[in-house]
């Protein structure tokens, strides 16, 4: 069971490896209100399972932490990633806000019953390197000027690392009240849109399409694969194996033609993927002792 969870919580690594592919694909829309339709788009699929079985309803009935919590954590995540774009150079704010999967790693120690072994903390060290080869292979400058939008980044890394940390957490919690969260994002990004952006709508129907993907996929379906891998899962593998999503975005990027392959991709290659299966060398281990000769 434990394997089948982590494997469905890397499945929401792989989608949002296709975030920088669909958002590039999409269009001028202002992040906010692509933001607010993509979350609606995202819980649709919520929505319709729970008309087809409305006995689940009774499953969103949850205290006021678990909605704060995840309310908090997808719809603060989103604004304060926006709000470090905004107000510093992307390749920094997204090397601050990518140190959350080491957050999660070593946040994870303080969970009952998890254990922090050494090989966690060193793959998950050489996944942050990974990184910072990849968002950082035009090179990197922190100025003091771009403070605000750092500490939005940094925010920003706890904030999603302090919602997968508290989602474990809330294991008895089902993950169809990861609808009710998508819901609420959609519309408080629909008045941060209202409040801050001007209405930018898609040109053509590829656009559209890519807006669509977007919201069934890393901003839709990953967010229940996400929540259902960190609760029945491993955390510690999955936190270091979250490194793999940029990397795999990168070389997204690259067959599409938005990008261009270089060797400090291909170092970054061997670091992410080396960190991963360090992390998960017992569970590699524990399958193959288990495995028929």
């Amino acid at each position: 069971m434990k394997t089948r969870a982590t494997l469905i919580g890397f499945t929401a690594i792989l989608m949002w490896a296709l975030l920088a592919l669909f958002t590039a694909a999409s269009g001028t829309m202002p992040p906010f209100q692509l933001s607010a339709i993509c979350f609606l788009i995202g819980s649709l699929p919520g929505i319709v399972v729970l008309l087809a079985r409305p006995e689940r309803l009774r499953l969103l009935r949850q205290p006021a932490k678990v909605w704060i919590t995840g309310i908090l954590g997808l719809f603060g995540y989103h604004f304060l990633y926006f709000t470090a774009l905004r107000n510093a150079p992307a390749v920094e704010a997204s090397l601050i806000a990518y140190l959350w999967p080491l957050l999660i790693v070593t946040g994870s120690a303080l969970l009952p019953g998890e254990r922090l072994k050494w090989n966690h903390i060193l793959g998950t060290l050489l996944g942050l390197g990974g990184t910072a080869l990849i968002v950082g292979r035009n090179g990197v400058s922190f100025d003091s000027a771009y403070l605000v939008g750092y500490g939005a980044a940094f925010l920003c890394a706890f904030t999603w690392a302090g919602y997968s940390l508290a989602t474990r957490r809330f294991e008895a919690v089902s993950t169809d009240v990861v609808t009710g969260f998508c819901i609420a994002t959609s519309i408080l990004s629909l008045l941060c849109h209202l409040a801050l952006e001007t209405t930018v709508w898609p040109q053509s129907g590829s656009e559209w399409l890519a807006v669509a993907g977007l919201g069934l996929l890393p901003v839709g379906a990953a967010f229940y694969a996400w929540d259902f891998g960190v609760k029945n899962g491993d955390i510690q593998i999955l936190g270091a194996a979250s490194y793999s999503a940029p990397l795999l975005s990168t070389l997204v990027l690259i067959l599409s033609g938005f990008a261009e392959p270089s060797l400090s991709i291909g170092i970054a290659c061997l670091l992410v993927t080396g960190g991963a299966m360090l992390a998960a060398k017992d569970m590699i281990f524990r399958k193959a002792a288990s495995s028929p000769a």
